[in-house]
């Protein structure tokens, strides 16, 4: 096992080295958004670096810190860039295959202290004590090999920053560190508005922990999950406000406030992406233009209660949904986005027996990933194409991210409905029923 890790990581290392900082890969919109693109981030260094601030025009929209850490290292040794998005995105890797090992054993001691109220014949939805030493692997490779996080690397795009983040959070949280969780969310957060929803299943699952440690049932209302789940959000709240005043002291003016967070919540920027938001917003009136922005933004936030509600035992669960959700309807998304979660599917692989639609999302998405950059060439450079063709595979590419996430959802449970139900119908004598559909 150990030697397929070493080799893993050497092929995935290799494959980032070989195509890193290609100028090809720099202004792909697959790639690289107005919140991540590594030559605006050049453009905004330049601008520092002549007295200018990057927030008095339109062009730059990174964080104050995120720009003060790349003017410093590529003011001291700007050789050492590249490296740095090498030492995120392989870091981010090594997380993953920690968060995958927590995650499996927090889901095996669940399925001992279950094991009683389990039907009989259900062995082959049971997690197996060998997917300690399989699955974290098999993590680590999809990661490693996945072209989209291979290629996200290589065109230097700071959403590898939020990675980080998000993954740092997720381990810390199965470990029950909520100071450093909130710490890491926060600046995730801080970076793009949209992390801040997994405050919600993070909490939760923290208060769960303390509630099995304190040998009681696990309910949100009681005393020990109100007090939990209320100083996370104080203390998400606290660090929040320390970087924002951070960064004021940086900029000595609230401008970063606008070019960041507001662009991200107006959509200030049209350029085609991977997303929903431009094409609906290139082609509609003005005047309802304010209130679909409502409408879109609370859509990516508005999952997060129902799920919670729905998946309440096992906040965990709730916590990759959302990173799907993020993916689908943050307003500047990009393929990097999805290298997170789809590093982490594997995890619940125990589930896939009742999965519907894993074959028709891999055609999808990979119909999509192809042919995107096709359209995009025939549209911008060809001039045989319009923003309709390009749209139709972005459309895809987000519907079939909607069918994954859905069709995992009902896997989780169904699978958790026949471990305590049996999964054939059967007769008070045994015998199995037969099931008229109606």
């Amino acid at each position: 096992m150990a030697a397929s890790i070493v080799l893993t990581t050497l092929l995935g290392t290799l494959a980032r080295i070989i195509i890193l900082g290609s100028q090809l890969l720099l202004d792909r919109v697959e790639l690289s958004t107005p919140m991540s693109s590594w030559k605006l981030m050049t453009e905004g260094i330049v601008l520092l670096e002549n007295g200018i601030s990057p927030y008095s025009g339109d062009s730059f929209h990174e964080p104050p810190m995120i720009l003060y850490l790349f003017y410093i290292i590529n003011r001291t040794v700007p050789t050492l860039v590249p490296l740095v998005f090498l030492f995120l995105d392989l870091t981010t890797a090594f997380i993953l295959y920690k968060v995958s090992k927590h995650l499996l054993r927090y889901l095996l001691n669940n399925q001992i202290t279950e094991r009683r109220s389990y039907a009989k014949g259900v062995d082959v939805l049971l997690l197996k004590k060998s997917a300690l030493h399989t699955v974290p692997a098999l993590v680590l490779s999809v990661y490693l090999l996945n072209p989209f996080s291979i290629l996200t690397c290589a065109a230097q795009s700071t959403i590898l920053i939020t990675n980080l983040m998000v993954a740092s959070t997720f381990l810390l949280t199965l470990k029950g560190r909520w100071l450093p969780a909130t710490l890491t969310l926060s600046l995730a957060s801080y970076q793009s508005i949209y992390p801040i929803m997994l405050v919600v299943p993070a909490a939760m699952h923290i208060a769960s922990l303390k509630m099995q440690e304190r040998k009681e049932a696990v309910r949100y209302d009681s005393r020990t999950a109100v007090s939990t789940i209320m100083a996370i959000v104080l203390f998400l709240i606290f660090w929040c406000t320390i970087l924002l005043a951070i960064s004021y002291a940086m900029m000595g003016s609230w401008d970063f406030m606008r070019s960041t967070y507001g662009f991200i919540l107006s959509v200030g920027d049209l350029k085609p992406n991977l997303g929903l938001f431009w094409y609906y917003f290139m082609e509609m009136f003005e005047h309802f233009r304010v209130f679909f922005l409502w409408v879109f933004q609370l859509n990516a936030f508005i999952y997060t209660l129902p799920l919670a509600i729905t998946l309440w035992e096992c906040p965990s669960f709730v916590f990759f949904c959302q990173l799907i959700l993020i993916a689908v309807f943050k307003s500047y998304p990009s393929l990097g986005d999805t290298t997170v979660y789809l590093a982490l599917l594997p995890v619940w692989g125990h589930t896939f027996h009742y999965l519907r639609n894993g074959l028709v999302v891999s055609v999808m998405i990979v119909i999509a990933t192809v042919l995107a950059p096709v359209l995009w060439y025939l549209w911008i450079y060809a001039g045989s194409a319009n923003a309709n063709f390009f749209f139709a595979f972005t459309l895809i590419y987000n519907v079939a991210q909607i069918f994954l996430v859905t069709d995992l959802i009902f896997a989780y449970l169904r699978c958790r409905f026949s471990l305590f139900n049996g999964m054939k119908a059967l007769k008070t004598d045994g015998t199995e029923k037969l099931v008229h559909l109606q």
